[in-house]
């Protein structure tokens, strides 16, 4: 839209069936989406109004609602969901607390996509090997790629807490500061969108795929959760004498109950499961732990105040409004209910039937479907057009025939 239209106040109008549009570009059949096809108002968030500072042609990006022209917020939006779960729990006096750590990979342009991503060449003209986790050395020559990105995030108010080499091939992960989960959600879609931007600026390929490279970590987007009471500021995860709560018990509880039905959500696409088919620190179960990087759901090892979940299952390639709205969802079903949670496992332990999770999209894709929690938390025309969506997607990939399956079975009698 030009400048003068928007601060015109002109309404931009969507037809409803792009929220379920899938990643080829395709849509499901219509009546997952209204038969009429009809149009949603977005409707710009005036606190999210943004110009970008990478593009040389004066742009700004607004962060909008999806909603209909009766004025309610769209069920199929994603934003809108979060929002609707964030309102569930200020009912209750409750406000929840989120942190996202993303993970992506740095590679050099990849204009053949049936060839495997390359780190880009360093400074010494060599492409990275792997050596480099938690390095505080740059030899592979980023720095001006890295000072663009910082300088953009200040631009756009993203405030940042720790960036680091990760333990991939040219794999690096950002802690954003913890807040209002609609603003992280906000934050984490702005900080992914600049990312992208601006490597293509410096002749680089930013790819937040969940597993991109073989026999290489894959990338996550860990969500930490805490909720804090309204009225007093408190974490309700600890009472007054530093111990955990009955709440901290119950929203772990919602969490393990919900993590199978919730997995699609969590890990969206068939590549995602190549990296929970590969747990290394990216475990695929519902089980909990104090300070564990191999469970699910992990305590991490803090002051009382900071007492919080980190669901470790989303990869980088979660849509971060739904994930962190799944999250909250569980929470609070477990909070509302009062269930409780298993034994807390620590070392190495073996993940019990009941709180292993679907291992492909496939199998994700069925267990939502036959949930009815989901439907109850998210609403039937959200979840059955989301699976509509999904299921496209499968099909696609299952039109396609791999390099592995030509190389490894043409040659069986």
């Amino acid at each position: 839209m030009t400048a003068k239209g928007f601060l015109e106040g002109r309404r931009l109008q969507l037809a409803r069936g792009v929220l379920l549009q899938c990643i080829m570009g395709g849509y499901p059949p219509v009546r997952f989406y209204g038969s009429d096809d009809g149009d949603l108002a977005l409707v710009p968030d005036p606190a999210h109004i943004y110009r970008l500072p990478w593009s040389q042609q004066p742009r700004a990006l607004a962060i909008c609602d999806a909603d209909e022209l009766s004025g309610e917020s769209s069920s199929l939006s994603t934003r809108g969901q979060l929002k609707s779960v964030i309102a569930r729990y200020a009912a209750r006096g409750l406000a929840p607390v989120v942190a996202t750590e993303l993970e992506f990979f740095v590679f050099a342009p990849n204009p053949d996509p049936t060839q495997p991503f390359q780190p880009p060449l360093g400074l010494d003209g060599r492409r990275e090997v792997g050596q480099s986790a938690f390095s505080v050395s740059s030899n592979n020559g980023l720095r001006p790629f890295f000072r663009e990105v910082y300088a953009s995030m200040a631009a756009l108010g993203l405030p940042r807490d720790t960036f680091m080499h990760e333990m991939g091939v040219s794999q690096f992960e950002i802690n954003l500061l913890h807040g209002d989960p609609l603003l992280m959600a906000d934050q984490t879609f702005l900080f992914k969108h600049l990312l992208k931007e601006v490597a293509l600026k410096h002749g680089l390929n930013v790819v937040c795929m969940a597993k991109p490279l073989a026999h290489t970590p894959g990338s996550s987007m860990h969500i930490h959760q805490s909720i804090v009471d309204i009225a007093t500021g408190r974490n309700v995860f600890s009472d007054e004498a530093g111990q955990p709560t009955a709440i901290f018990r119950h929203f772990i509880g919602g969490l393990q109950a919900s993590m199978a039905d919730f997995t699609a959500l969590f890990a969206p696409n068939v590549n995602s499961y190549q990296r929970l088919c590969h747990p290394y620190a990216s475990p695929n179960n519902a089980c909990w732990s104090h300070d564990n990087r191999a469970a699910g759901l992990r305590i991490p090892a803090s002051s009382p105040v900071a007492r919080r979940v980190e669901n470790r299952l989303p990869g980088a390639d979660a849509n971060p409004y739904l994930a962190i709205a799944a999250c909250l969802a569980a929470g609070l079903y477990g909070i509302e209910n009062q269930l409780e949670p298993s034994e807390a496992v620590q070392g190495e332990f073996e993940v019990p039937d009941n709180l292993s999770l679907p291992c492909t999209l496939h199998a994700a894709l069925e267990r939502l479907k036959r949930s009815q929690l989901a439907k109850e938390l998210f609403g039937n025309e959200f979840i059955e057009g989301y699976i509509a969506s999904k299921s496209m997607e499968l099909t696609s990939y299952f039109d396609e025939i791999t390099p592995w399956e030509r190389r490894v079975l043409a040659t069986q009698a």
